[in-house]
């Protein structure tokens, strides 16, 4: 079982500047993701914050309620974000950092993450299919 987290912003996916982000919903990326879990064998459980206390205490709670890996995509606390990294690096679950554009590609600010370097691995800029490659590196799908 996957918990995959979003961070802030990411509540307006397919309104905010769709040339970066595409129009895929929130509600679209979450039933995509439920749907290549189940493809997996498996479920994905998928939650979504504008608020950073929320999001350290859903990847604190994570192997207590189950999970056995997490994605997620930060959003701008990516970039400043200590807490999480440090949320994150506590926790003994795998996890994998997601971006559907290619930050590296973007603002400069949007080049350094504090969070990658404490996650398993890092996927940029390849829409929502990096979702999908999050969870077949999780579930074992090829």
């Amino acid at each position: 079982m996957i918990l995959i987290l979003n961070g802030p912003n990411l509540n307006m996916l397919g309104k905010r500047e769709p040339q970066v982000y595409g129009n895929t919903t929130l509600e679209d990326l979450e039933a995509l993701c439920e749907d290549w879990a189940g493809d997996l064998g498996s479920s994905a459980t998928c939650r979504q914050s504008n608020f950073e206390g929320q999001l350290l205490e859903w990847i604190q709670n994570a192997s207590e309620e189950g999970f056995t890996g997490i994605v997620i995509n930060p959003g701008a606390l990516t970039h400043y974000s200590y807490a999480l990294r440090d949320a994150i690096s506590s926790q003994t679950l795998p996890v994998i950092e997601v971006h559907i554009s290619n930050v590296d590609a973007r603002e400069a600010f949007r080049h350094v993450s504090v969070t990658a370097p404490v996650c398993k691995g890092k996927i940029s800029g390849l829409g929502v299919l990096g979702y999908k490659l999050a969870l077949e590196y999780f579930l074992g799908g090829e």
